[in-house]
């Protein structure tokens, strides 16, 4: 990282602002702690909310007001959006308070806007779709900017058994895993029905669900766990929570399941296969674009019994996860480098001061 982009360097240097206004972990939010650092190799771009890692270069709230002058060298700063919470204040500093910035939006989500959000996007100075199916859902010029991966920070273990034991798991299983938000759209109930009806004939594998069921979604994790109690397989199917740490659960598992209704863009496929672990995953988001006949196996969303036979087979053939495992680490290293999304994002701002 430049010494321009390093946390609490002088506010007049930092050329992008990335806010990130909700403190629970979700994609958005590790989109933003992958982005920053790699972007920040070529400028100085600066994260601004609440619970970011403190490795981030960031712009502290007090710093706001710097805003309003001109940073170094450019005619003004990007504020570089990905929420509707995000986009508004971006405008109110812009159109209000008249603080030089142009608005950039990025957009995941793979339905029909409100109204409100089609306002708010109507705003934008810029606008990037991460996939073709996303654009489809914008009334407005676009780029379409596909997510890529940190791979320094996803790659596989030297070790699954190691990785296993390093977290408390049993290091001789084999492992399958779902993460994310703990709640129906991502079918995480799916998962769970899938392990019932699988563990008991495959002794040798657990199940791992890594993920936080908020507030008003922790009735509905209390009956999954009721579900495995009953089937006998609370040691078999684990519930260990959130982690920032990702990562290394990843790199315990043989397998990643991806079984969610419906999904704006869906990292969580991208992230198993950069680690080296085949994905059975639902059609949705961008998952068929990612996911191949090599790689894994696509479902129809929804689908219980198809996920069952499809997760079956991949348990069932050891030479099949081996070849899985090594095309799904070539694709995510060809397909998906972290530094190609942050150079094409590097291209959107430069081309609006070079307009300017």
């Amino acid at each position: 990282m430049s010494k321009a982009g390093q946390p609490g360097g002088p506010v007049r240097r930092a050329l992008v602002i990335a806010p990130n206004f909700k403190r629970r972990l979700s994609g958005v939010t590790s989109t933003i702690i992958q982005l920053v650092p790699e972007q920040a190799k070529a400028l100085d771009i600066r994260a601004l909310g609440p619970g970011l890692p403190a490795h981030l270069p960031k712009l502290r709230w007090r710093d706001l007001p710097g805003l309003w002058r001109r940073p170094e060298g450019r005619p003004f700063r990007i504020w570089h959006a990905r929420r509707n919470v995000e986009m508004l204040p971006g405008i109110l500093l812009r159109d209000v308070l008249r603080m030089p910035l142009r608005l950039v939006f990025t957009s995941a989500s793979q339905r029909r806007h409100t109204g409100y959000t089609r306002w708010l996007i109507s705003r934008m100075d810029a606008v990037i779709a991460t996939s073709t199916r996303t654009g489809a859902y914008l009334s407005v010029p676009h780029t379409t900017i596909t997510h890529g991966i940190d791979q320094t920070r996803f790659r596989p273990a030297a070790s699954r058994e190691a990785a296993r034991e390093a977290l408390g798991l049993a290091p001789s299983s084999r492992t399958l895993g779902c993460f994310g938000r703990v709640r129906r759209q991502k079918g995480t109930d799916l998962f769970v029905e899938a392990m019932i009806a699988l563990l008991p004939h495959h002794p040798g594998w657990q199940a791992v669900i890594a993920g936080r069921a908020t507030a008003e979604h922790q009735s509905f994790e209390a009956d999954l766990r009721q579900r495995v109690e009953t089937a006998g397989l609370a040691d078999r199917i684990l519930f260990v929570g959130e982690h920032r740490d990702i990562e290394h659960w990843y790199q315990a598992l043989d397998l990643f399941v991806a079984p969610q209704r419906w999904e704006g863009f869906g990292l969580t496929p991208l992230e198993a296969m950069s680690t080296g672990v085949p994905v059975i995953a639902a059609d949705v988001g961008v998952f068929s674009d990612v996911v191949t006949e090599e790689t894994g196996t696509i479902v129809p969303p929804g689908d219980l019994s198809a996920m069952i036979a499809a997760v079956e087979r991949w348990m069932a053939d050891d030479a099949l996860r081996a070849a899985g495992s090594s095309a799904a680490l070539a694709k995510a290293h060809a397909e998906f480098p972290l530094a190609r999304e942050a150079e094409a994002i590097n291209a959107v701002y430069d081309r609006l001061w070079r307009l300017s």
